[in-house]
């Protein structure tokens, strides 16, 4: 099988379109996806036929083909513009990435793992949904819970407090960093480094 014939990956930023939501903790999957596109030189643009922004690419030269994709239909319907373009690329089940933030996971600590309950993460229940399993991979940003007795609602789609905004771009390319670790060299060897630290 040559390269061409192999399955591209399709990593999945999580998060909400537009200026008002660029900077929240929900969008964490946005930023990942951005300085992935970034690193391979490659740009977004509009899909045809699903409402999403994507990238195509590649990880390095002549490396694994790479669909970087950030819906447009808001967190809530994720899993339309996902499910379609997954289908569009033949993108098995095992070569999606969902990037997302995760409430149940520390600030400054990242989880990987494969399938797994959404723990009432919206996007990941719309793409369980779409893609008619939960057997995909995601890279779990951690955000933390929110303070005292703030709703976790009104918390993930608040920007970042001036001290976490410090530690934000270290953060975020350490889980582009997991993200292409997962790709080139398989799940196992991601979470026995990221999970250790």
């Amino acid at each position: 099988m040559t390269s061409a014939d192999t399955p591209p990956w399709l990593v999945a930023g999580l998060g909400n379109p537009g200026a008002e939501y660029a900077k929240n903790r929900h969008n964490v999957g946005f930023m990942v996806a951005d300085l992935l596109a970034q690193r391979t030189g490659s740009r977004f643009g509009r899909a045809r036929r699903v409402a999403a922004d994507v990238a195509e690419t590649r990880l390095g030269i002549g490396g694994p083909r790479l669909i970087l994709v950030k819906p447009l239909t808001y967190m809530n319907l994720s899993g339309g513009p996902v499910a379609g373009l997954a289908q569009f690329y033949k993108v098995p089940t095992e070569q999606i990435i969902a990037v997302h933030d995760e409430l149940d996971v520390p600030w400054t600590v990242l989880r990987l793992k494969v399938g797994g309950g959404e723990g009432g993460h919206n996007g990941l229940r719309s793409m369980s949904r779409s893609l008619g399993t939960k057997d995909y991979l995601r890279v779990r940003f951690g955000i933390g819970r929110p303070p005292g007795r703030q709703d976790p609602a009104d918390y993930v789609l608040s920007d970042f407090s001036p001290t976490e905004r410090k530690e934000l771009d270290f953060f975020v390319d350490r889980a582009a960093d997991a993200v292409e670790m997962v790709i080139e060299r398989g799940l196992e060897p991601a979470q026995n480094l990221y999970h250790a630290t």
